[in-house]
């Protein structure tokens, strides 16, 4: 099930949305050797990228899990971050037949 109104307040954020950007095509956003196929790309990738502070990104990437528009895997140490496809398109569904 897709909580609209928790993705509808996750992507009201702007960087959020650049998250979101990033993680749908990550080769062209990330250095190749960073990203791991089955697992996406670890966290600390998009923590250099940004330029913000370490709280402000996990905070802005906690909203995009509880809003499961991302998926969080954690890897022996490594904490990797992907686009959660299937609730993207539920949502966007949901947009398309209801507004």
């Amino acid at each position: 099930m897709v909580d609209e109104n928790l993705i509808h307040k996750a992507l009201a954020n702007p960087f959020r949305r650049e998250v979101l950007r990033w993680l749908k095509t990550p080769g062209e956003y990330f250095v190749q050797g960073h990203i791991e196929v089955d697992c996406g790309v670890p966290s600390n990738a998009i923590l250099a990228r940004s330029g913000l502070s370490q709280s402000t990104v996990s905070a802005h990437v906690a909203a995009l899990v509880e809003a499961r528009l991302l998926v969080s895997t954690r890897v022996g140490q490594w904490m990797f971050l992907s686009r959660n496809e299937d609730v993207i398109r539920a949502f966007a569904d949901q947009i398309r037949l209801h507004l």
